[in-house]
């Protein structure tokens, strides 16, 4: 009887433990051993909905946890957590591991090695950004000691007025966890060195959310660079410093972004790509390892638009490329063509959106384009509840061909962004957009959908700039 082959996966959330459950599925015990390391305490769970769960909207923890370390180990995965990878072996298959609380280390060995290892939030080396009361919030552990730290602020009640909080940084993370403090009764400022907040979108859309933050009583301080962590005499943080200011805070959030996870992976001699992520081919494969796969936030995709490898850290991704792996690893065939950099936020009730690439990517190309901007509603005008709503469409000069859509709006904005998401993997120039089929009706649309006028628009900018 053959033995059964080792699976060994570093990293047990969305691409991880996706890939794991997949290759179950495909393979039993018998014929696959699978062992997932996770060097924290958890598995299987929402990121994304943190910011949630600390604003209210998610009353527990275990909401946002898809499936336990038991129910994996049910299913005849070994989850091993509180186990750290120290070292990557390529050559030799195999791992160096030691378990938390331990002094020895032990190699295991591998028939197929799966980096899912995730992205590490972006922490600069300030004075006092590692003080008590700075937060980061990249896994549970983190949304709970940001939970426990404003509770226990709250239950103590001492403040003289509303207590205070600085988000540092105003990318998705930044706005998300603006708007969960100022639900808790926090006076929050955000502070970014951009010229406008969400760096996702052309400026003058940023503009749009900045000055909606601002109405939702939020501070918004653009062209700000960081320099310091003010701490008090019982060493907590109590103050942000800026080049040209000083910001006090009971609570400092740190929104700065992510970068891949993929330290032990390049000392392994793995490829890397710009942003540092890790390189595969379609099937999720390691480029130039047979039995290394990578999926998730530690590795770079395909962007369909540009034709370039871009770092793209979002939990849909990292599921897709765990069960391509997984069906790979199990003796299947799938691939994973690529993304066109699809994404969509709130804060209080202003969605943001956006899919294709933004006026300085598209220079950054090489290509000629033309921008249409237009300002719709999200229903008919006549229909109660009809929401303002701008969208900014850029086109190929020459072609026509759809390069990118952001829309910022009120309610029914942020997922109309799907139809220019479809249109961009399809391939389709703004003028065959302007004959989509979409659905109408008084409640949903006005009689032409918002996305709709922005290709028509755009459609007869193309044809005013002519083929030169």
């Amino acid at each position: 009887m053959a033995t059964a082959q080792r699976m060994v996966v570093i990293g047990a959330n969305a691409a991880g433990m996706s890939a794991a459950s997949r290759a179950r599925r495909l393979k039993g015990p018998g014929e696959l051993e699978i062992v997932a390391l996770e060097r924290g305490g958890h598995s299987s769970y929402s990121a994304c909905g943190i910011p949630y769960w600390v604003g209210g909207d998610v009353a527990d923890a275990g909401d946002l946890i898809a499936r336990t370390p038991r129910e994996h180990r049910e299913r005849d995965i070994d989850l091993r957590l509180y186990t750290e990878v120290t070292e990557l072996d390529p050559d030799g298959g195999r791992v160096r591991v030691r378990e938390r609380g331990g002094t020895s280390e032990k190699w295991l060995g591998y028939d197929h090695l799966v980096i899912a290892t995730g992205a590490r939030p972006l922490r600069p080396p300030l004075p006092g950004i590692d003080a008590p009361g700075v937060h980061g919030v990249q896994s549970l552990d983190d949304g709970r000691a940001l939970l426990d730290a404003l509770e226990a602020a709250e239950a103590a009640d001492t403040a003289d007025g509303p207590r205070r909080a600085v988000v540092v940084g105003a990318g998705y993370i930044g706005v998300e966890m603006a708007e969960a403090l100022t639900r808790r009764g926090y006076r929050v400022t955000v502070l970014d060195r951009a010229e406008q907040p969400m760096t996702t979108l052309d400026p003058d859309m940023g503009r749009l959310v900045r000055e909606a933050m601002r109405g939702m009583g939020i501070d918004v301080i653009t062209g700000a660079t960081v320099t310091a962590v003010r701490t008090g005499e019982d060493g907590r943080a109590r103050a942000v410093a800026t080049e040209d200011a000083e910001y006090e805070a009971d609570i400092v959030v740190l929104g700065l972004g992510v970068r891949p996870e993929t330290g032990l992976a390049g000392e392994a001699g793995l490829p890397l790509g710009e942003s540092g992520g890790l390189l595969t081919d379609l099937a999720m494969r390691v480029r130039g390892r047979e039995n290394v796969w990578a999926g998730g936030d530690c590795v770079e995709v395909l962007d369909l638009v540009s034709g370039r490898t871009r770092h793209v850290a979002l939990g849909t991704h990292a599921n897709k490329h765990g069960q391509v792996i997984g069906t790979n690893i199990g003796g299947g065939y799938a691939t994973f063509p690529g993304v066109v950099g699809t994404a969509v936020s709130k804060v209080c009730d202003l969605e943001i959106a956006r899919t294709g690439l933004l006026e300085n990517e598209a220079e950054a190309i090489g290509l000629r384009f033309v921008t249409a901007t237009v300002e719709s509603t999200s229903r008919a005008g006549y229909y109660p509840g009809a929401a303002p709503m701008r969208v900014k469409m850029l086109a190929e000069r020459r072609t026509g061909r759809l390069l990118g859509v952001q829309i910022v709006g009120r309610e029914g904005a942020g997922k109309r962004v799907d139809t220019a998401a479809v249109a961009l993997s399809a391939g389709m120039t703004v003028e065959r957009m302007t004959t989509l089929d979409l659905g109408y009706a008084p409640p949903f649309s006005p009689l032409w959908d918002p996305v709709l006028v922005a290709a028509r628009k755009a459609s007869a900018e193309v044809r005013r700039t002519g083929p030169h």
